[in-house]
């Protein structure tokens, strides 16, 4: 099994968010799951930031408010 972690840098950097929007994201929930390894490390699964990210994708304006009502 090969699974691709990020750190907290590097999905700040691949997604273009700063780092105080993933760790709101991790208190809020309203970002993709995270693995905590210790106290002060913390890491993305690849493939879970990729189907986060898929989810937020919308066709158009009217789809993403119709979203984010059903949920």
């Amino acid at each position: 099994m090969d699974t691709a972690y990020l750190d907290e840098k590097s999905f700040c950097e691949r997604y273009h968010v700063s780092s105080r929007t993933a760790q709101r994201w991790r208190v809020t929930g309203d970002g993709p799951p995270f693995v905590r390894l210790g106290p002060r490390r913390l890491v993305y699964r690849l493939a879970d930031c990729e189907a986060w990210a898929t989810a937020q994708t919308h066709k158009h304006r009217a789809a993403e408010l119709a979203h984010t009502v059903t949920t």
